[in-house]
């Protein structure tokens, strides 16, 4: 039994589980926050080149727009669930999503590319409060049988919200809905998340977790921190000019990283609960798992933004047609990613990621030999889709299968977080490398031979990435 009063229930009461039409409710709730912050994450890449066009953005804030969110979505996760766990989910999930209704108004306001770098931190690190509460609602109040079957369709619509990342954002680009233009792509979400919050505020029960972790708040600012000193010389020093005091910024990452392993370690051994534990670094598999997580969406994290800005400025074709010619990608994964996810094991893992590396290859030489059709682009897209969804699915239950089993919630946030970290650092370095080599060649821009300088590094990267899956665990295992 389950009603809307269930929403009341004290968080001390237990669990209140879910059944009948109430979870249905509530599940499509929780949805329609993942599919706005998965939509978020890619719609930007299509609409870049109108964005830069109207508001005279430069390369850097471009750049920004995707590596700013990304980087403050996984800045957010680990905190964003512990939030969830001491004051309430369902209170920490409607702060969170009303949060990101309101960013994304900003951004679809915004009347300069400053302004707009900003809102879409501000969606980040609203989408990192929002995003853990999922799970967190999943895993509190829904019944083992329904559990599995809402896992199942945040999964599909993890492959729902790739498909419709690029083409909507083509679409929306090129009708130029109520003459709002790039602009719509934000305006979508302030009507999907008014429609979320009425239900999760009617239906969602509240939920905690009295006895959970405590929010380690010196951890997560040091660790933002880190990561910030490490990026923002990487995004900006071209257009300062690469500046001694630049350089002095990006060596500042090495002891503020190195402050936030002390106070994990002292917070460890006081019986806390750090970010991360400094014990797990000492786990093989959790080490590479890492490493691999860094290369591969490294690699992956700057692809479609860059692949972007080639298609329409260096080919001339409109945002729909590029939003087209992405989907092959997407369709690829999600031929791929159901198996990847039931047969999660090392030897899928290295198979992916090997054939995204030939498909970049297939696509490097297609580029070098000029400007390729729809189909000669397509099916090598295709087919890194389809790498991506043996890889992606799994990659993180395969690594936790050689860590501890007191230990997997933790590693397992970490590694969420890595891997957003991964694609905010393949935004920086990528698209510097990319951008650089547009900078310094004469006009017209050479788009195709700015795309075909960083493919041979996102080769590197999977095939990398590819060798130290190796020491990874050879099947997923679920931990108690």
């Amino acid at each position: 039994m389950s009603t809307h009063t269930s929403s009341r229930a004290p968080a001390d009461a237990g669990p209140v589980l879910l059944t009948g039409k109430t979870a249905g409710v509530v599940l499509a709730a929780i949805l329609i926050a993942a599919f706005m912050e998965l939509l978020d994450a890619t719609i930007v890449s299509v609409a870049a080149p109108a964005i830069a066009a109207d508001l005279g953005a430069g390369e850097a804030a471009i750049q920004w727009m995707l590596a700013g969110y990304t980087l403050a979505v996984g800045s957010g996760l680990i905190t964003g669930g512990r939030l969830g766990d001491q004051f309430g989910r369902r209170r920490v999930f409607l702060l969170g999503l009303g949060a990101f209704m309101l960013a994304s108004a900003g951004c679809g306001l915004a009347p300069s590319s400053g302004v707009l770098v900003g809102m879409r931190l501000a969606q980040g690190l609203a989408g990192g409060l929002m995003i853990p509460q999922v799970f967190g609602v999943i895993r509190a109040s829904f019944a083992p049988e329904a559990r599995a079957r809402a896992l199942g369709a945040y999964g599909a619509v993890l492959g729902l919200a790739s498909v419709a990342g690029p083409l909507l954002g083509g679409v929306l680009v090129e009708t130029d809905p109520l003459g709002l233009g790039w602009r719509a792509i934000f305006w979508v979400n302030v009507p999907v998340a008014i429609a979320g919050l009425v239900i999760a505020a009617r239906f969602m029960p509240e939920s905690r977790t009295p006895s959970g972790a405590r929010l380690d708040l010196t951890g997560a600012v040091l660790a933002a921190c880190a990561a910030v000193l490490l990026l923002l010389p990487l995004v900006q020093g071209r257009d300062w000019g690469w500046p001694w005091w630049g350089f002095a910024v990006l060596a500042c990452a090495v002891p503020v990283g190195a402050l936030f392993l002390v106070t994990q370690r002292r917070l460890a051994a006081r019986g806390g609960q750090p970010i991360l534990d400094p014990a797990l670094l000492r786990v093989r598999a959790f080490a590479a798992g890492l490493s691999v997580c860094l290369l591969f969406f490294g690699a992956l994290g700057a692809f479609f933004l860059l692949l972007s800005v080639y298609l329409q400025l260096g080919t001339g074709r409109d945002a729909l047609d590029t939003g087209l010619l992405i989907l092959p990608y997407a369709v690829g994964s999600i031929l791929t990613s159901s198996a990847g996810a039931r047969f999660a094991s090392r030897a899928l893992l290295v198979s992916g990621s090997l054939i995204l590396a030939a498909s970049q290859v297939v696509l490097l030489l297609l580029i070098r030999e000029g400007t390729p059709g729809f189909w000669a682009l397509a099916v090598p897209l295709f087919f890194g889709g389809a790498g991506l969804g043996l890889t992606a699915p799994s990659l993180i239950n395969v690594v936790l299968a050689g860590v501890p089993g007191r230990h997997a919630g933790t590693a397992g946030g970490v590694l969420t977080t890595v891997t957003q970290l991964g694609n905010a650092l393949g935004v920086a370095v990528l698209g510097s490398v990319f951008f650089a080599r547009l900078d310094d060649a004469p006009a017209p821009p050479p788009y195709g031979d700015a795309l075909a300088a960083i493919l041979p590094w996102q080769i590197a990267c999977y095939v990398a990435a590819a060798a130290l899956m190796f020491l990874l665990p050879k099947t997923a295992a679920s931990h108690p």
